[in-house]
């Protein structure tokens, strides 16, 4: 018997909880059938970890030991309210395990609950809007407030429809299972739609002191892959390739000091070769069956970025030309906003700011740091400093990440010292 340090059995705890909560979290819902019984499941698994891993040492699949763990728990706090409440007994009799310990929860069994449970929170009786609010809470375990920011909607109003989705879930008996095959296409949208919202803040996170969250990009890649065995649709497809195209640039992203590196200044010999091969093989395969849509076209795009070995090589007129498709297949202020950008680098920048001009004067991207971002960058570059420092400041006002924020007051600065 091994005796490890509380030090040490909190931190491997800690590892094992920020790795693979969640895993365990939907495990637990497949094996209790109701959320909040779950989620107290969950913690109790990892008190009893806590507890025990000091004295017997830690499991070698943590992970199948704490989906065990709690299950035990949520099993016992059940028999113990049977004396208040005799339905109790029936509910622990039907989830009493017929294997009885850790090793029946192998990763094979559990590797795809999460699966199960983004089709579960999207499921059509819900809302579209609170479909996307719960998977990214209980999948994700992303927090109010991180989703709120994505949805510019108060973090108590979102905490209150989620609490409401679970009831409804409970109440209605929805099933905790991947939809038969007639219901898979109907249900795709939604859950293309979360997957890509976990990639971004992952990729990009919305605030903070990183531009990235690993976890968070690496999470929705491999739930891309899993939806990709499972339906190989075309922008299943077309979204695993964005995915793995965006995700290959990530270490040329950032400088050493975690500041931001705009794509024209990043060093293209640090990005992922294996990803981008992959990201392009998709994204041909999602092409070539012309059914494709706005996830595959955005891969396209980031596939000719891939394919150039500079910002200046990059072949600009074949990226306005993939934006005017999307613009037309789903638009949007903000893939306009991109659009604007590849037709200053295919026209120049008073072509650019017409475009960006037009977009901020609809209203449209108000609050949109990037947008005011976008302007000044243009500004600037056209000798207009007093609008450059104008729209600059005003990207300041908006913008919540710690690295954009110093990238925008160092052009401020380039600005006061007359470099453009």
């Amino acid at each position: 018997m091994f005796e490890h340090t509380a030090e040490q059995v909190r931190e491997k705890v800690d590892s094992v909880y920020r790795s693979e909560s969640r895993r365990i979290f939907a495990t637990l819902i497949r094996l209790l059938g109701d959320f909040e019984l779950a989620e107290d499941a969950l913690h109790d698994a990892f008190s009893a970890a806590l507890e025990q891993w000091p004295k017997e040492g830690v499991p070698a699949n943590p992970r199948a030991w704490l989906v065990s763990a709690g299950r035990f728990k949520a099993i016992d706090a059940m028999r113990r309210r049977t004396r208040f409440d005799t339905s109790q007994a029936a509910l622990a009799e039907q989830f009493e395990p017929e294997g009885g310990n850790a090793a029946s929860f192998d990763d094979e069994s559990i590797e795809d609950d999460r699966l199960r449970l983004i089709f579960t929170c999207c499921h059509p009786a819900l809302a579209p809007e609170v479909r996307v609010a719960l998977t990214l809470r209980e999948v994700c375990g992303l927090t109010t407030e991180e989703i709120g920011r994505a949805f510019l909607t108060a973090p108590s109003t979102l905490a209150q429809r989620i609490v409401r989705a679970k009831a409804k879930i409970r109440d209605a008996g929805i099933p905790y299972q991947v939809p038969s095959p007639a219901e898979l296409t109907d249900r795709l949208e939604t859950v293309l739609q979360v997957i890509y919202l976990v990639f971004n803040e992952g990729y990009f996170a919305s605030s903070g002191q990183s531009i990235t969250r690993s976890d968070l990009s690496g999470e929705a890649i491999r739930l891309g892959r899993l939806l990709a065995e499972l339906l190989p649709e075309p922008e299943v497809l077309g979204l695993l390739a964005l995915m793995l195209l965006q995700e290959s640039r990530r270490v040329a992203r950032t400088s050493l000091a975690g500041d931001l590196i705009l794509l024209e200044d990043q060093d293209r010999s640090l990005w992922n070769r294996d990803q981008i091969a992959e990201g392009k093989m998709l994204v041909a395969r999602a092409q070539s069956s012309r059914r494709f849509g706005p996830y595959t076209l955005q891969a396209a795009i980031a596939s000719v970025h891939a394919d150039a070995p500079d910002v200046a090589a990059t072949d600009w007129k074949q990226v306005a030309a993939l934006y005017d498709v999307l613009m037309r297949v789903a638009p949007s202020p903000v893939v306009e906003l991109n659009r604007a950008v590849a037709v200053t680098m295919r026209d120049g920048p008073d072509a650019g700011l017409a475009l960006v001009d037009a977009i901020l004067g609809r209203g449209d991207l108000a609050d949109y740091h990037l947008a005011h971002g976008a302007r000044a960058d243009l500004c600037r570059r056209l000798g207009r400093t007093a609008e450059a420092r104008a729209s600059y400041e005003m990207a300041l006002t908006l913008v919540r990440q710690e690295p954009e924020r110093r990238f925008l007051e160092r052009r401020l600065a380039e600005l006061d010292r007359g470099a453009v």
